[in-house]
């Protein structure tokens, strides 16, 4: 699988630096290898393969899967404590090929790719369910170096997760597209109608539904990784009420900072075994290097003792002074 990526394509890891600079930031620096756990990825065309699937269609998902393999493959020769991703959407490029090369430019490592616009649809807007649209994705990432941390369900920041008729079905398409891609990992915030502090009421029907979700996500061997609006002690409560080893906490530093918590004891009341990923983000304003509260020595400190590793994707902290700058935002928070 390792030959799908062109001679000489660069593999990159990215670690915390222990030391800071003279301003105060906290560095992500990049070496020669990169890696995660690793899998080997299904089938998904949108459609099961049948007997009148033509030769050429039946290569090309074969070669979906393969491409895939040789990230995973790749990923799987070292396992750096920490990563850097970027959120496609963030930075104007959801579901588009020139996320990959913008994320090359910004200097991080992978992409957290979105599932596509949501609004009122039955499902995802998804261009991924095209093999020839995730064949051109996995070649991208494979010639560039880079990885995909994650998969998005970013629709649920505006939609109800609680009350959607369709919601099985959108998990499955996220499950399905993962397996195709060989990604680990998808992204579910609750947002603003699955606000568990906000509404109490829906807590039955998200801990239903997250059940739900959560055998779809085991029977395929991934990880669904949820946001929400609650202390850490009572998202521990939620993930023991569900009970299912496929759904974790996706934690986000901006909501422990917004509500005024200590981010590092939120940290650690989750523990490393809950939390799946991490968005190393506050909200926008300024570069995390000068935000006042968040101490990024102090989390790397939390985060080396929990023994935690995994990936850090940036989603906001973009400065006020120039907000529409994407490279110099997104790059000046992976430094």
């Amino acid at each position: 699988p390792r030959g799908l990526c062109p001679a000489g394509a660069p593999e990159r890891r990215a670690s915390l630096s222990a030391a800071a600079a003279p301003s105060g930031r906290m560095h992500f620096s990049v070496s020669d290898t990169q890696g995660s756990a690793a899998r080997n990825p299904g089938l998904y065309s949108g459609a099961p393969l049948g007997h009148t699937e033509t030769r050429r269609h039946f290569l090309a998902a074969s070669l979906t899967a393969l491409a895939a393999a040789a990230l995973l493959s790749r990923a799987a020769e070292a396992a750096p404590r920490y990563r850097i991703a970027v959120c496609d959407w963030m930075i104007l490029k959801r579901q588009k090929l020139g996320a990959f090369q913008l994320t090359k430019d910004i200097g991080a490592d992978g992409v957290e790719v979105d599932m596509g616009s949501l609004g009122e649809r039955e499902t995802f807007e998804n261009e991924l369910a095209k093999p020839e649209v995730r064949d051109a994705f996995l070649a991208k990432a494979c010639e560039l170096g880079l990885s995909l941390s994650s998969l998005a369900m970013s629709g649920f920041y505006a939609q109800s997760f609680a009350e959607r008729p369709t919601v099985p079905r959108m998990v499955q398409d996220t499950v399905d597209t993962m397996l195709a891609m060989g990604v680990k990992v998808a992204f579910l915030p609750l947002g603003v109608r699955g606000d568990l502090v906000k509404h109490p009421e829906l807590r039955p029907a998200i801990v239903a539904r997250l059940r739900a979700a959560g055998a779809q996500a085991a029977k395929a061997g991934v990880v669904i990784g949820v946001e929400t609006a609650l202390a850490a002690k009572d998202e521990v409560k939620l993930l023991e009420d569900i009970g299912s080893p496929a759904i974790r906490s996706y934690f986000n530093f901006a909501n422990a900072l917004q509500n005024g918590r200590d981010l590092l004891a939120e940290l650690r009341t989750l523990g490393k075994d809950r939390i799946c990923q991490i968005h190393c983000t506050d909200e926008d304003g300024v570069w995390l290097e000068d935000n006042k509260r968040l101490d990024m020595p102090a989390v790397k400190r939390a985060l080396d003792d929990m023994d935690w590793r995994g990936w850090l994707v940036i989603e906001r902290s973009r400065s006020a002074k120039n907000g529409r700058d994407v490279k110099g935002n997104f790059g000046a928070n992976t430094r």
